[in-house]
């Protein structure tokens, strides 16, 4: 009888798991920059003209930022939606 010969052979499987689960959420964490540093850029070029007087945002370009984050989160979210849509089907005809 042999009752520890299952934890050893567990141990490189679990240690694989957790490699595969660290760079998963690198991988996450480098999408999420990528999205967070696209809407800064997209939306201040948008709403903050080149030449501002106050070291503080007005009302209007307050507004337009959050109208910008708020349109490029939903653009994004379809889009996402829409290719995993398309990932599935394609799935589905092999």
């Amino acid at each position: 009888m042999n009752f520890g010969g299952g934890f050893a052979q567990q141990q490189p499987q679990m240690q694989q798991q957790s490699g595969l689960n660290m760079s998963m959420a690198e991988q996450e964490l480098e999408m999420v920059t990528t999205l967070f540093n696209n809407i800064v850029d997209s939306c201040y070029k948008k709403c903050v003209p080149p030449k501002y007087h106050d070291n503080e945002l007005n009302k209007g370009e307050s507004v337009c930022i959050d109208r910008c984050v708020a349109k490029y989160f939903e653009v994004n979210m379809k889009v996402g939606q829409k290719l995993t849509a398309q990932a599935n089907q394609g799935q589905a005809m092999q």
